[in-house]
């Protein structure tokens, strides 16, 4: 694999998500938000037999147990709002981009949760998130 494999998954991840984005608005045209939900958690399904590390599932602590069902919950949350959004008529290049500077919520909450730190440049990536999400709202 590659000496940086994180930048080789965050691309693999970027492409999969741009083109994810073109595929919910597709079935949302054809089918209601809740069924296109449905067969995208099959779709999570199918993907699990490549991606399970064959460790016990439940030999973790509980809070662990905890963070990944909150996230689990949460992810489901917002791609089932995403589909709904575009089966209410939101159009698929305004509500993606406008879903996908969610990391702006990490970056922000980063530095109080996480104690990480946000450099000069990173703050003004931030900054142009937030003019983006007016930009699209406009």
């Amino acid at each position: 694999m590659y000496p940086d494999n994180w930048l080789f998954l965050t691309i693999v991840a970027l492409v999969s998500f741009g083109v994810v984005g073109l595929l919910q608005k597709l079935s949302t045209d054809l089918v209601s938000a809740e069924s296109a939900f449905i067969w995208f958690v099959v779709g999570f399904f199918l993907l699990e037999p490549f991606v399970y590390s064959g460790r016990a599932t439940f030999h973790y602590a509980f809070r662990d147990i905890a963070l990944g069902i909150g996230s689990g919950v949460l992810n489901a949350f917002g791609s089932w709002t995403i589909l709904a959004a575009m089966k209410s008529g939101g159009k698929a290049s305004i509500v993606v981009p406008f879903t996908a500077v969610y990391p702006m919520v990490v970056c922000l909450a980063a530095p109080f949760i996480l104690r990480e730190h946000i450099t000069l440049i990173q703050g003004g990536g931030i900054f142009c998130g937030l003019g983006a999400i007016f930009l699209l709202a406009g």
